[in-house]
């Protein structure tokens, strides 16, 4: 049961971390596009580029998200295949509207 109480805790703080619309629209993003910089995110979201560094490298802590060095910029792609899941229920019906 002590085992089933810290699954649960970790599961509750990668959904806290996702909750916050911003974030949610940026692991969005990644899920549907799989890899994308900074510029983009900042493009997409219309937010300063601070406050999309500041989103990420919450997003990064967490574990749900990792940058891979492109030359000079980063490129971001979800890490966490539960968060994927959690996605793609989130948004199944959306996705089938776009198709």
């Amino acid at each position: 049961m002590i085992e089933d109480k810290e699954c649960l805790r970790q599961l509750a703080e990668k959904l806290k971390v996702i909750a916050h619309p911003v974030r949610l629209c940026i692991v969005r993003g990644l899920w549907r596009k799989g890899c994308c910089n900074v510029t983009f995110m900042q493009d997409c979201l219309e937010v300063p580029q601070s406050t999309v560094s500041q989103h990420l490298g919450k997003l990064r802590q967490a574990g749900i998200i990792e940058g891979q060095r492109q030359g000079l910029e980063i490129c971001y792609s979800l890490k966490d295949p539960l968060v994927e899941k959690i996605l793609a229920l989130m948004f199944e019906d959306e996705c089938k509207q776009e198709f």
